[in-house]
This record gives C-alpha cells, structure tokens and sequence, in this order.
C-alpha cells in the first residue's frame, strides 16, 4: 500500500519555471515592474489582493480588467536516462496558458472602501507529448486555483489605513502517469476540483504624501482533493496487484496547503516623473510539501514530505512619466527555488528564477488608462537525475536523466483601468 502510493505522490502537479508556485503576473501593470513595489504602490484596484489598505488610496469608484498571455520554454534534453525509456523529449509541456483578472473598488465615503476582485496567481501544469522519457513519472500535472476576493479599507489616520480581504479559492487537481507492464503501458488518471478559504491582511503607512510602506500577510488555504483512480490498459498482473490492495475503487484522499507568505513593499515618489519602489518577499513552501493521504474505504493513510524550501524574494523598480499620457514602468526581481537541484524531477522542474520587466500606461482621457506590459522569467539550465528507487511492476520506472536547457517564461498583457 504505501508502495502504491508513494508511486502516485511522486508525480503530483506542481509549478514550473518559478522560485514557487505563486505568480505576481495577474494581468495588471505588476507585470511591467516585475512585481516591484507590490504592497506599497496602491496605484489601481488590484491593490485589494496585493495590499487591501492600499484601497483608501483610490479615488471614486475604479474598476480593472486584464488580459494576459504566458508562454514558457521548457524543454527536456535527456544525458543518460534508461535505454529501455526510449528518446523522445515529451516536446514543451507548458507552451501557451492564457489568463485573465478583474478588480473592482467602490467608495462609501472618504474612509471605507470595499472591492472585489477574480484571478487566478496559484498554479500552473505540465502536458509531456508522445511516448516520453519521463512518462513512468507523469504525462499530464496541473493545479491551478481561481481566487473570488471581497475586500474592504479603513483609512484610521490620514497617514495610515488598514484593510482585509477573504480569499475563496476553487482549484483544480488533474494528473495523470502510465504505467510500465508487461505487454504496453497502461495508465493512471487522477481527477477533482475542491475549494478552500483563506484570506490577507494589511496595512499602508504614509508619513509623507508620495512615501508609502506596506505589508501583507497573506493566511494558508488548505485544499481536500479527493479522487477514485481511473485506470486504461491494464495487464492481468498489475491489475491483481491492485486489486489486492484495494484500490481499483478506493477514493484517494489528497490534502493540500496553499502556503502563508508575506511580502513588504516600500514605494517613494522623488518628483513629478520618477518613483522608486522594492520589495521583500517570505513563502512557507516547506508546508505545501507535506501531503496527507489515505484511502476511504481501507482507512490507511500516510503523509509525505516532499523536500520543499521556504523561498525568499527581493524586488525593485521604476516608474518614469514622461507627460500627462505616458507612463513607463520596468522592474528586476530574484526568487530562490522551492528545491534544491539533488531533489528535482521531472514533476518538479522548478528553480531560482530571475525577472525582468517593462510596461507602458497610455492615459488618453482621463476616465481611463490603457496598460501594456511584458515580462522575462528566467531559469536558466536546470538538471535533473531522478532515480526509480522503488522495486516492483509498477514501480519500474527507469532513471531520467538531462536538463531543462536555458529555461523561461514570457509574459504578455494588456489592462484597462476606468
């Protein structure tokens, strides 16, 4: 039994191409500034997410919806895995993933403010093509969560304002590995969607106006996936196998937690045209490695502990204004990786990334603003030597070794603000 489930948990969806799996790109403008400035900036209604406080600082009612486009470059290049897994590369298993967010503010006097925001910052997935090296370990992996956030501000003091916001996260769980056996593969599917509930904290200091310090704390978001394996192509052998330990129509119990994290943010207008903004960043990555698991019917359960780090970020950016229209933005930001290089797989190819970004707001009238925004994530060479480690039919998985070769990501987007 804990053979069998060890052999599923190895290939669980995971990120890819980040220090973690929280994204700072949700269509907005963070895109531009590579997430600099993030709990101090306050400078549309996606400040209900960064940082709540930072909606006492809106004027009026605003409303933001972003559009947005990432493409990743993430390609396998085997070095020396088993023969017997053959030579194909499972081709790019993220390319395309489109996105999109929107955020809304509304005033009930000078002090209160309430918002709502949709997006989705947690997740991404893995699609491997054909007959791939690493198929005994996953073919398909993806967990991604949609957040629904009702968030209100108080503004205390003219210098400081406080703010909270309820995170209600839908998140999908899909997975699925083939299975090596005598007479061709079979495969295991796994399947489910479940919500959770969390939330963020936060509070805006501005002892001058134009020179903002902000801090979120933003709570775990524990996610109960449950799932009946789905199996095709089952031999005689590995069927009885699974037969005998009860699990042709157990439902496997898998739970998750979204990870507490917080972040500061400093924010200072110089003049008129230039601002200057960084940030500091803390993820609880070592919590989301512990998965806990049993099986209904049987009552077995295990947890295990997959070898994940905290992670830490540093961030900082620009804002210049070159008239009453344009505004340009860039930022840099460094993520350290939720692995060390000894523990990545092929179900984890995650490492320290580095980002940079640039971005462009046009103010044609003034009941509106246009964003565009580009951003580079880069990983750089990523090795992996993933050893099969477990005996047995189905756990035959042959050793995959080679590198994820000059990794990245690339995000597009476009934003109106009203």
């Amino acid at each position: 039994m804990p053979t069998y489930l060890i052999f599923v948990l190895t290939g669980l969806p995971t990120p890819v191409g980040a220090g973690g799996l929280f994204l700072t790109e949700i269509g907005t403008a963070d895109v531009g500034l590579a997430g600099a400035g993030w709990a101090a900036r306050a400078q549309d209604p996606a400040t209900l997410f960064r940082n709540p406080a930072g909606m006492s600082l809106l004027e009026g009612n605003q409303l933001l919806v972003g559009a947005q486009l990432l493409y990743a470059d993430l390609k396998f290049s085997n070095t020396g895995s088993s023969a017997f897994l053959g030579t194909e590369n499972g081709g790019n298993p993220i390319n395309v993933f489109p996105g999109a967010s929107a955020f809304y503010t509304h005033s009930l006097g000078q002090d209160f403010k309430l918002g709502f925001g949709v997006f989705s910052n947690f997740g991404l997935g893995l699609k491997y093509t054909g007959e791939w090296i690493g198929r005994y370990y996953t073919k398909e992996s993806t967990l991604v969560g949609v957040s629904f956030m009702p968030a209100a501000s108080y503004q205390v003091k003219e210098w400081l304002s406080i703010g909270a916001a309820l995170n209600v996260m839908v998140a999908q769980l899909k997975y699925e590995t083939a299975i090596n056996q005598v007479g061709g593969d079979g495969s295991l599917r796994l399947q489910d969607v479940t919500a959770g509930v969390g939330g963020n904290v936060g509070i805006m200091v501005e002892p001058k106006k134009g020179t903002r310090l902000g801090v979120t704390y933003y709570s775990q978001v524990h996610l109960d996936f449950g799932s009946t394996p789905s199996y095709d192509n089952l031999g005689a052998g590995t069927n009885a196998i699974l037969t005998a330990a009860g699990l042709t129509g157990s439902k496997i119990d898998l739970g998750m937690t979204v990870p507490q994290h917080v972040i500061v943010s400093v924010f200072h207008q110089f003049t008129d045209r230039l601002a200057l903004m960084a940030d500091f960043g803390w993820e609880d990555w070592s919590r989301f490695g512990k998965v806990d698991v049993s099986i209904d019917e049987s009552g077995t359960s295990l947890t295990t502990n997959v070898p994940y780090k905290d992670t830490y970020h540093v961030g900082g950016g620009a804002q210049f204004r070159l008239n009453p229209q344009w505004l340009f933005n860039t930022g840099l930001g460094y993520d350290t990786s939720m692995l060390k290089d000894r523990d990545r797989t092929v179900s984890l190819p995650v490492g320290k990334t580095i980002k940079f970004g640039v971005g462009a707001e046009w103010q044609p009238k003034e009941t509106y603003t246009v964003g565009f925004n580009y951003e580079l994530v880069w990983s750089g060479d990523m090795t992996v030597n993933q050893q099969a480690g477990l005996p047995g039919p189905i756990a035959s998985r042959g050793n995959v070794v080679g590198t994820f070769r000059d990794s990245k990501i690339h995000f597009f987007n476009v934003n109106l603000k009203w």
